[in-house]
Protein backbone atom coordinates (compact mmCIF):
# COMPACT_ATOMS: atom_id res chain seq x y z
CA UNK A 1 0.00 0.00 0.00
CA UNK A 2 3.01 2.12 1.05
CA UNK A 3 4.81 1.72 -2.34
CA UNK A 4 1.45 1.86 -4.41
CA UNK A 5 0.88 5.69 -2.70
CA UNK A 6 4.68 6.77 -3.02
CA UNK A 7 4.08 5.67 -7.07
CA UNK A 8 0.99 7.93 -7.50
CA UNK A 9 2.50 10.69 -5.52
CA UNK A 10 5.80 10.79 -8.06
CA UNK A 11 3.36 10.40 -11.23
CA UNK A 12 1.55 13.31 -9.60
CA UNK A 13 4.72 15.64 -10.02
CA UNK A 14 5.97 14.25 -12.96
CA UNK A 15 1.87 15.40 -14.46
CA UNK A 16 2.53 18.68 -13.00
CA UNK A 17 5.88 19.25 -14.61
CA UNK A 18 4.45 17.69 -18.08
CA UNK A 19 1.38 20.29 -17.37
CA UNK A 20 3.49 23.17 -17.29
CA UNK A 21 5.56 22.21 -20.26
CA UNK A 22 1.72 21.63 -21.91
CA UNK A 23 0.92 25.72 -20.63
CA UNK A 24 4.14 26.65 -21.61
CA UNK A 25 3.55 25.32 -25.20
CA UNK A 26 0.12 26.55 -25.75
CA UNK A 27 1.08 30.30 -24.83
CA UNK A 28 5.01 30.90 -26.24
CA UNK A 29 5.43 27.84 -28.67
CA UNK A 30 1.68 27.34 -30.72
CA UNK A 31 1.72 31.42 -31.71
CA UNK A 32 5.67 30.86 -32.81
CA UNK A 33 4.04 27.72 -34.98
CA UNK A 34 1.52 30.26 -36.10
CA UNK A 35 3.91 32.90 -37.21
CA UNK A 36 3.80 35.16 -33.93
CA UNK A 37 7.14 37.32 -33.58
CA UNK A 38 8.43 38.07 -30.20
CA UNK A 39 7.15 41.83 -30.58
CA UNK A 40 4.00 40.19 -31.18
CA UNK A 41 3.90 38.65 -28.22
CA UNK A 42 5.24 41.18 -26.10
CA UNK A 43 1.64 43.41 -27.53
CA UNK A 44 -0.12 40.61 -24.88
CA UNK A 45 1.66 42.05 -21.68
CA UNK A 46 2.34 45.89 -22.56
CA UNK A 47 -1.07 46.17 -23.92
CA UNK A 48 -2.32 47.66 -27.82
CA UNK A 49 -1.47 51.37 -27.25
CA UNK A 50 2.10 50.78 -26.65
CA UNK A 51 4.36 52.06 -29.72
CA UNK A 52 6.73 50.12 -31.52
CA UNK A 53 9.19 51.04 -29.78
CA UNK A 54 7.93 49.92 -26.52
CA UNK A 55 6.75 46.30 -28.01
CA UNK A 56 10.33 46.08 -29.01
CA UNK A 57 11.81 47.23 -25.60
CA UNK A 58 9.39 44.71 -23.75
CA UNK A 59 10.17 42.06 -25.89
CA UNK A 60 14.03 41.85 -25.03
CA UNK A 61 13.31 42.64 -21.46
CA UNK A 62 10.80 39.70 -20.96
CA UNK A 63 13.44 37.27 -23.16
CA UNK A 64 11.13 36.60 -25.48
CA UNK A 65 13.88 36.72 -28.07
CA UNK A 66 15.90 33.88 -26.03
CA UNK A 67 15.75 30.11 -27.56
CA UNK A 68 12.39 28.81 -26.35
CA UNK A 69 14.27 25.81 -24.07
CA UNK A 70 15.41 28.85 -21.73
CA UNK A 71 12.29 30.64 -21.42
CA UNK A 72 10.75 27.24 -20.41
CA UNK A 73 13.71 27.18 -17.97
CA UNK A 74 13.24 30.82 -16.56
CA UNK A 75 9.40 30.20 -16.63
CA UNK A 76 9.80 26.67 -14.47
CA UNK A 77 12.07 28.49 -12.03
CA UNK A 78 9.52 31.32 -11.28
CA UNK A 79 6.92 28.96 -10.16
CA UNK A 80 9.63 26.92 -8.18
CA UNK A 81 11.64 29.62 -6.60
CA UNK A 82 10.01 33.22 -8.03
CA UNK A 83 11.17 35.84 -10.70
CA UNK A 84 11.93 39.11 -11.11
CA UNK A 85 10.11 41.31 -13.79
CA UNK A 86 12.08 43.98 -15.70
CA UNK A 87 9.02 46.04 -16.32
CA UNK A 88 11.02 49.43 -17.49
CA UNK A 89 10.81 52.19 -14.64
CA UNK A 90 12.00 49.06 -12.38
CA UNK A 91 12.28 45.60 -11.31
CA UNK A 92 9.22 43.52 -9.49
CA UNK A 93 10.01 40.72 -7.50
CA UNK A 94 7.12 37.79 -7.73
CA UNK A 95 7.15 35.69 -5.47
CA UNK A 96 7.47 32.02 -5.41
CA UNK A 97 5.00 30.22 -6.56
CA UNK A 98 5.07 32.92 -9.58
CA UNK A 99 2.35 32.01 -12.07
CA UNK A 100 3.06 35.04 -13.88
CA UNK A 101 3.38 39.09 -13.58
CA UNK A 102 0.44 41.34 -14.82
CA UNK A 103 1.37 44.67 -16.29
CA UNK A 104 -2.10 45.60 -16.64
CA UNK A 105 -2.67 45.46 -12.54
CA UNK A 106 0.61 45.79 -12.16
CA UNK A 107 0.30 42.93 -9.55
CA UNK A 108 1.67 39.37 -9.42
CA UNK A 109 -0.78 36.56 -10.74
CA UNK A 110 -0.83 34.14 -7.64
CA UNK A 111 -1.50 36.86 -4.98
CA UNK A 112 -4.88 37.42 -6.99
CA UNK A 113 -5.74 33.78 -6.82
CA UNK A 114 -5.50 33.20 -3.01
CA UNK A 115 -7.73 36.09 -2.59
CA UNK A 116 -10.43 34.49 -4.98
CA UNK A 117 -9.26 30.36 -4.07
CA UNK A 118 -11.75 30.61 -0.58
CA UNK A 119 -14.79 31.56 -3.20
CA UNK A 120 -14.25 29.08 -5.25
CA UNK A 121 -13.03 26.43 -2.77
CA UNK A 122 -16.10 27.17 -0.68
CA UNK A 123 -18.38 26.52 -3.64
CA UNK A 124 -16.91 23.42 -5.06
CA UNK A 125 -16.69 21.66 -1.96
CA UNK A 126 -20.37 22.70 -0.84
CA UNK A 127 -21.88 21.63 -4.27
CA UNK A 128 -20.19 18.52 -4.19
CA UNK A 129 -21.43 17.33 -0.82
CA UNK A 130 -24.83 18.30 -2.20
CA UNK A 131 -24.77 16.16 -5.93
CA UNK A 132 -22.89 13.53 -4.33
CA UNK A 133 -25.44 12.70 -1.88
CA UNK A 134 -28.29 13.58 -3.65
CA UNK A 135 -27.02 12.02 -6.92
CA UNK A 136 -25.94 8.55 -5.21
CA UNK A 137 -29.11 7.83 -3.08
CA UNK A 138 -31.23 8.87 -6.20
CA UNK A 139 -29.56 6.14 -8.10
CA UNK A 140 -29.50 3.76 -5.25
CA UNK A 141 -33.69 4.07 -5.01
CA UNK A 142 -33.87 4.33 -8.38
CA UNK A 143 -32.36 0.88 -8.53
CA UNK A 144 -33.73 -1.03 -6.29
CA UNK A 145 -37.45 0.56 -7.18
CA UNK A 146 -36.40 -0.41 -10.95
CA UNK A 147 -39.96 1.19 -13.34
CA UNK A 148 -41.27 2.65 -10.54
CA UNK A 149 -43.29 5.70 -10.26
CA UNK A 150 -40.33 6.95 -8.17
CA UNK A 151 -37.60 5.79 -11.02
CA UNK A 152 -39.36 7.35 -13.25
CA UNK A 153 -39.47 10.59 -11.97
CA UNK A 154 -36.17 10.63 -10.78
CA UNK A 155 -34.69 10.06 -14.60
CA UNK A 156 -36.95 12.01 -15.74
CA UNK A 157 -35.92 14.97 -13.45
CA UNK A 158 -32.42 13.75 -14.00
CA UNK A 159 -32.34 14.23 -17.83
CA UNK A 160 -33.75 18.11 -17.49
CA UNK A 161 -31.07 18.38 -15.10
CA UNK A 162 -28.07 17.26 -17.20
CA UNK A 163 -29.58 19.22 -20.58
CA UNK A 164 -30.77 22.62 -19.08
CA UNK A 165 -27.39 25.13 -19.20
CA UNK A 166 -26.56 26.63 -15.54
CA UNK A 167 -26.95 30.41 -16.82
CA UNK A 168 -30.44 29.23 -17.20
CA UNK A 169 -31.04 27.70 -14.00
CA UNK A 170 -28.99 30.21 -12.54
CA UNK A 171 -30.94 33.04 -13.66
CA UNK A 172 -33.94 31.58 -13.09
CA UNK A 173 -32.83 30.36 -9.65
CA UNK A 174 -32.39 34.16 -8.97
CA UNK A 175 -35.49 35.13 -10.59
CA UNK A 176 -37.47 32.84 -8.14
CA UNK A 177 -35.62 32.92 -5.07
CA UNK A 178 -33.71 36.00 -4.60
CA UNK A 179 -34.16 39.95 -5.67
CA UNK A 180 -36.48 40.64 -3.00
CA UNK A 181 -39.18 38.14 -4.87
CA UNK A 182 -41.72 36.45 -2.27
CA UNK A 183 -39.85 33.32 -2.48
CA UNK A 184 -36.80 35.16 -1.95
CA UNK A 185 -34.70 32.44 0.75
CA UNK A 186 -31.43 33.53 0.08
CA UNK A 187 -28.79 36.63 -0.92
CA UNK A 188 -28.80 38.15 -4.27
CA UNK A 189 -25.62 37.41 -6.89
CA UNK A 190 -22.56 38.91 -5.89
CA UNK A 191 -22.10 38.38 -2.33
CA UNK A 192 -19.81 36.71 -0.53
CA UNK A 193 -19.00 36.09 3.34
CA UNK A 194 -15.72 34.11 4.43
CA UNK A 195 -16.54 31.08 6.80
CA UNK A 196 -14.75 32.57 9.61
CA UNK A 197 -16.08 35.88 9.63
CA UNK A 198 -19.82 34.33 9.41
CA UNK A 199 -20.37 31.26 9.15
CA UNK A 200 -23.98 31.34 9.15
CA UNK A 201 -23.85 33.96 6.18
CA UNK A 202 -21.38 32.31 4.41
CA UNK A 203 -24.06 29.62 4.01
CA UNK A 204 -26.85 31.95 3.24
CA UNK A 205 -24.85 33.89 0.45
CA UNK A 206 -23.93 30.05 -1.22
CA UNK A 207 -26.92 28.03 -0.75
CA UNK A 208 -28.75 29.30 -3.94
CA UNK A 209 -25.50 28.55 -6.08
CA UNK A 210 -24.56 25.63 -4.42
CA UNK A 211 -28.30 23.66 -5.14
CA UNK A 212 -27.97 25.16 -8.93
CA UNK A 213 -24.61 23.61 -9.75
CA UNK A 214 -25.70 20.55 -7.21
CA UNK A 215 -28.76 20.03 -9.60
CA UNK A 216 -26.46 19.75 -12.91
CA UNK A 217 -24.15 17.42 -11.16
CA UNK A 218 -26.25 15.50 -9.07
CA UNK A 219 -28.68 14.23 -12.70
CA UNK A 220 -25.58 12.52 -14.14
CA UNK A 221 -24.49 11.09 -10.73
CA UNK A 222 -27.77 9.79 -10.20
CA UNK A 223 -27.96 8.05 -14.02
CA UNK A 224 -24.46 6.36 -13.14
CA UNK A 225 -25.35 5.04 -9.96
CA UNK A 226 -28.31 3.48 -11.23
CA UNK A 227 -26.91 1.77 -14.12
CA UNK A 228 -23.81 0.57 -11.81
CA UNK A 229 -25.92 -0.45 -8.88
CA UNK A 230 -28.71 -2.59 -11.76
CA UNK A 231 -25.22 -4.11 -12.50
CA UNK A 232 -23.79 -4.97 -9.48
CA UNK A 233 -27.36 -6.34 -7.65
CA UNK A 234 -27.22 -9.13 -10.13
CA UNK A 235 -23.60 -10.29 -9.31
CA UNK A 236 -22.83 -14.17 -8.12
CA UNK A 237 -21.51 -12.26 -4.72
CA UNK A 238 -24.56 -10.10 -4.05
CA UNK A 239 -26.67 -13.63 -3.91
CA UNK A 240 -24.09 -15.41 -2.06
CA UNK A 241 -24.64 -12.31 0.37
CA UNK A 242 -28.38 -12.93 0.74
CA UNK A 243 -27.84 -16.10 0.71
CA UNK A 244 -25.67 -16.19 4.05
CA UNK A 245 -28.82 -14.41 5.71
CA UNK A 246 -26.65 -10.79 5.79
CA UNK A 247 -29.79 -8.04 5.58
CA UNK A 248 -30.65 -6.25 2.50
CA UNK A 249 -29.14 -3.07 3.91
CA UNK A 250 -25.63 -4.68 4.23
CA UNK A 251 -25.98 -6.19 0.67
CA UNK A 252 -26.82 -3.30 -0.96
CA UNK A 253 -24.86 -0.37 0.99
CA UNK A 254 -21.72 -2.80 1.88
CA UNK A 255 -21.60 -4.82 -1.06
CA UNK A 256 -23.76 -3.23 -3.86
CA UNK A 257 -22.84 0.26 -3.28
CA UNK A 258 -19.31 -0.39 -3.05
CA UNK A 259 -19.23 -2.02 -6.12
CA UNK A 260 -20.58 0.39 -7.86
CA UNK A 261 -18.68 3.13 -6.71
CA UNK A 262 -15.52 2.93 -8.85
CA UNK A 263 -16.38 4.74 -11.75
CA UNK A 264 -18.23 7.33 -9.76
CA UNK A 265 -14.97 8.22 -7.75
CA UNK A 266 -13.43 8.15 -11.38
CA UNK A 267 -16.14 11.05 -12.69
CA UNK A 268 -16.05 12.82 -8.75
CA UNK A 269 -12.41 13.50 -9.18
CA UNK A 270 -12.41 14.94 -12.26
CA UNK A 271 -15.57 17.11 -11.55
CA UNK A 272 -14.38 18.22 -8.53
CA UNK A 273 -10.93 19.36 -9.82
CA UNK A 274 -12.72 21.17 -12.74
CA UNK A 275 -14.82 23.21 -10.12
CA UNK A 276 -11.54 24.09 -7.78
CA UNK A 277 -9.84 25.63 -10.91
CA UNK A 278 -12.80 27.71 -11.52
CA UNK A 279 -16.57 27.23 -11.75
CA UNK A 280 -16.84 29.94 -14.63
CA UNK A 281 -20.48 29.87 -15.62
CA UNK A 282 -21.48 29.66 -12.11
CA UNK A 283 -19.57 32.36 -10.46
CA UNK A 284 -20.52 34.62 -13.78
CA UNK A 285 -23.65 33.67 -12.92
CA UNK A 286 -23.96 34.67 -9.68
CA UNK A 287 -21.26 37.33 -9.92
CA UNK A 288 -19.11 35.75 -7.01
CA UNK A 289 -15.62 36.62 -7.10
CA UNK A 290 -13.75 33.33 -7.64
CA UNK A 291 -11.61 31.94 -10.06
CA UNK A 292 -13.74 31.86 -12.65
CA UNK A 293 -14.70 35.04 -13.23
CA UNK A 294 -11.65 35.99 -12.64
CA UNK A 295 -10.55 33.75 -15.78
CA UNK A 296 -13.48 36.18 -17.54
CA UNK A 297 -12.47 39.12 -16.74
CA UNK A 298 -8.67 38.25 -17.71
CA UNK A 299 -9.93 36.91 -20.78
CA UNK A 300 -12.15 40.03 -21.23
CA UNK A 301 -8.89 42.07 -20.77
CA UNK A 302 -6.45 40.50 -22.73
CA UNK A 303 -4.11 40.10 -19.43
CA UNK A 304 -1.62 37.00 -20.22
CA UNK A 305 -0.34 36.48 -17.46
CA UNK A 306 -3.85 35.88 -15.29
CA UNK A 307 -5.22 33.68 -17.93
CA UNK A 308 -2.08 31.20 -17.84
CA UNK A 309 -2.25 31.67 -13.83
CA UNK A 310 -5.99 30.61 -14.11
CA UNK A 311 -4.51 27.69 -16.53
CA UNK A 312 -1.89 26.52 -14.59
CA UNK A 313 -3.87 26.27 -11.19
CA UNK A 314 -6.83 24.49 -12.67
CA UNK A 315 -4.52 21.78 -13.90
CA UNK A 316 -3.36 21.61 -10.55
CA UNK A 317 -6.35 20.61 -9.02
CA UNK A 318 -7.70 18.34 -11.59
CA UNK A 319 -4.50 16.34 -10.85
CA UNK A 320 -4.63 16.33 -7.39
CA UNK A 321 -7.86 15.65 -7.62
CA UNK A 322 -7.33 12.72 -9.37
CA UNK A 323 -4.43 11.75 -7.15
CA UNK A 324 -6.90 11.54 -4.30
CA UNK A 325 -9.27 9.53 -5.96
CA UNK A 326 -6.55 7.11 -6.93
CA UNK A 327 -5.72 6.89 -3.46
CA UNK A 328 -9.53 6.41 -3.10
CA UNK A 329 -9.43 3.23 -4.75
CA UNK A 330 -7.09 1.51 -2.58
CA UNK A 331 -10.28 2.53 -0.04
CA UNK A 332 -13.09 0.87 -1.75
CA UNK A 333 -11.33 -1.77 -4.21
CA UNK A 334 -9.37 -3.61 -2.64
CA UNK A 335 -8.56 -5.18 -5.43
CA UNK A 336 -6.18 -2.30 -5.96
CA UNK A 337 -4.59 -2.96 -3.41
CA UNK A 338 -3.32 -6.82 -3.92
CA UNK A 339 -2.50 -5.43 -7.70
Amino acid sequence: MVTYIIRRLIWGVVMLAIVSMITFAIFFLVPRLAGATSESLATRYVGRTATAEQVKIAAERLGFNDPLIVQYGRFAKGIVAGAEYNYGPGVEHCPAPCLGYSFITDQPVWPDLTLRLPVTISLALGAAVLWLIAGVATGVVSALRRGSVFDRAAMGIALAGVSLPIFFTGIVSLVLFSYGRPLAITAPGGSFTPFFVNPAQWAYSLILPWVTLAFLYAAGYARLTRSGMLETMNEDYIRTARAKGLTERVVVFKHGLRGALTPILTIFGLDLGLLMGGAVLTESTFSLPGIGKYAIDAITNQDLPKVMGVVLVAAFFVVLANLVVDLLYAVVDPRVRLS
